[in-house]
């Protein structure tokens, strides 16, 4: 069920979004919460988009069953973002104004509630407990989920407590004179175990258990929430966060505390990603490890700031000056904004590079209930040198490319580390030889690193002759297409990478033997996965790109749509 709650500025419609997914959870159902709001500041129109299931899902359907908007202002401005059915359900309150004809012409059912009249008349409530109950009751979600939810979001009881639980029970009574036939039956079991958490949490998480101790960043949406949901976990642990003055003060931090032996990170957006460049090149010349979460939105330049698009890719696998290998990895779900920044952080640490996480805002800012990621250890960690090492060279040409990193203050084994190329002593030098075997040295350490299957997720039927391959945050509008497409008779293998630079073309190759199509399919607009993957893999077949740019998120049946054009082509 498909559940869309919206209001101006002040309404509350995230805070009642929020309850009720995590009542959803109570009651043992999965979901999703995706935000949307307008470009404003603060305040202005905004909608919490809800979708519940039995089963696990973090992709938007692809029309919602009710829209419950407190007011009209503005709402207007979401019509492509909730589109509605003949089958779909309106509720407003009247005192608010009228519906908009972008929603009534959908043929949905029209029900006028005075949502505001009903919180005044239980003195001490909110409106948006009135919705939540409305909305609650009509998903099918039992009072008790519902309100100890609502209990669960007071820090202490009191009687404003008592008039939004009565509030809360108005807008269930009123959910059954709407009779709306739209509700999810019961979960058949409570859930035990399961995670209510944002992909931005998710990330902060995955981070500290990679072993990030220091976090300098300069606030943007949509990555500050990460950076806000750090700065106390951090301190439990020991760490430190620091709000620099701007992103190039932030990046040059990061690098400055690595180089101490610190594992560090920094998170931004498409324009801060921007500003970092010249300083991720230094991380990639001094070998530098560090960590850098850009949550994408909308661009180019201030772009569109709180809505999502995968167009950074480009620029991570290739923005930066001269011959600059880096590690560019994209979590797959919510839930992967943990494992994959975890191992980001492993791997960084490991090969002495920068990484970069593309995740986005969709994935950042949105909520969902998830099974409990599994506990990962990845093996290894930094290579550090030892006291007074003989004839000790920071920039080694190692079998590996890896070569030992002294911690300042370890006796002997003094070295300068700095944006100038080297010998393998680490002296500057311009020399042919020192500038290609640097070269080949940084090239190598990721070329030859065994990265295991966390590569991608592959998935659906192995013998298929077509793949559809993704990343990032579409991977589960895709998966939920291609099971779409089965229904229909059209079966596809799925990879969804999540290594995207350094290029996987052994591991590749394999999972493409017999294929004589491929469909890439990314939100962006100038198809940058596609183009990506044609420079960088031997693709075989007819290979060709379903792409549309932000802000609306790719819904699974317009992919399975692609799909089944993409077969009968």
């Amino acid at each position: 069920m498909s559940i869309a709650l919206a209001g101006s500025g002040g309404s509350g419609v995230m805070t009642a979004g929020t309850l009720l997914l995590d009542a959803a959870a109570r009651a043992g159902l999965y979901g999703i919460m995706v935000r949307t709001s307008g470009p404003q500041i603060r305040g202005g129109e905004a909608a919490a988009l809800v979708r519940l299931a039995h089963v696990p899902t973090t992709s938007l359907d692809d029309r919602f069953d009710l829209l419950l908007a407190i007011d009209w202002q503005n709402i207007h401005r979401f019509a492509d973002e909730i589109p509605l059915s003949a089958a779909s359900v309106l509720i407003g309150d009247p005192d608010e104004g009228t519906a908009p004809e972008v929603f009534t012409a959908a043929g949905a059912r029209y029900a006028m509630l005075p949502l505001k009249k009903m919180a005044k008349a239980i003195p001490g409530s909110w409106t948006n407990m009135v919705a939540l109950g409305v909305a609650g009751a009509l998903a099918g979600i039992e009072r008790e989920a519902l309100a100890a939810a609502l209990r669960a979001s007071w820090k202490r009881a009191d009687d404003k407590l008592t008039a939004n639980l009565a509030a809360l029970d108005a807008g269930i009574a009123a959910a059954a004179d709407i009779g709306a036939s739209c509700a999810l039956p019961p979960a058949p079991t409570p859930g035990t175990g399961r995670w209510l958490l944002s992909g931005n949490e998710a990330a902060g998480y995955g981070a500290l258990r990679g072993g990030v101790r220091f976090v300098a960043a300069y606030p943007i949406t949509p990555a500050t929430e990460l950076l806000e949901w750090m700065a106390p976990a951090l301190a439990k642990v020991g760490g430190t966060l620091l709000q620099a003055e701007d992103e190039l003060a932030s990046i040059n931090m990061i690098i400055g505390a690595s180089y101490g032996g610190v594992p560090s990170l920094t998170a931004t957006s498409g324009p801060g990603l921007a500003l970092m460049t010249e300083s991720i090149g230094l991380a990639v010349a001094a070998e530098v490890p560090i960590v850098v979460v850009d949550v994408m939105r909308g661009g180019p330049s201030t772009g569109i700031p709180a809505k999502s698009e995968q167009s950074d890719l480009s620029f991570a696998v290739s923005g930066l000056h001269g011959d600059a290998p880096r590690l560019v990895l994209a979590p797959t779900s919510i839930a992967d904004c943990l494992t994959t920044t975890q191992w980001a952080v492993h791997l960084a640490e490991a090969l002495q590079a920068p990484a970069i996480v593309l995740s986005d805002q969709f994935m950042g800012q949105s909520r969902a209930v998830i099974d409990r990621p599994p506990d990962v250890d990845f093996a290894g960690a930094r290579l550090t040198a030892a006291a007074n090492a003989p004839d000790y060279k920071r920039y080694r040409d190692t079998p590996s490319g890896v070569s030992p990193m002294a911690i300042p203050g370890t006796p002997g084994v003094v070295y300068t580390a700095d944006g100038l190329e080297h010998s393998e002593a680490g002296i500057p030098s311009s020399q042919s030889r020192d500038h290609r075997l640097q070269l080949d040295k940084r090239e190598r350490k990721l070329l030859l690193h065994d990265y295991g299957d966390r590569w991608a997720d592959v998935e659906g039927d192995a013998a298929a002759d077509a793949v559809v391959i993704t990343f990032g945050s579409t991977t589960s509008a895709v998966r939920e297409a291609l099971a779409r497409a089965a229904c229909g008779g059209v079966h596809a293998k799925l990879i969804a990478l999540r290594l995207l630079a350094p290029a996987q073309p052994e591991r590749l190759a394999p999972l493409l033997a017999g294929v004589d199509r491929v469909l890439v399919v990314e939100q962006n607009h100038g198809a940058q996965l596609y183009r990506y993957l044609r420079s960088v893999y031997d693709l075989p077949g007819k290979v060709s790109s379903f792409h549309r740019p932000g802000p609306l998120p790719l819904r699974p049946g317009e992919i399975a749509e692609a799909v089944f054009a993409w077969r009968k082509a």
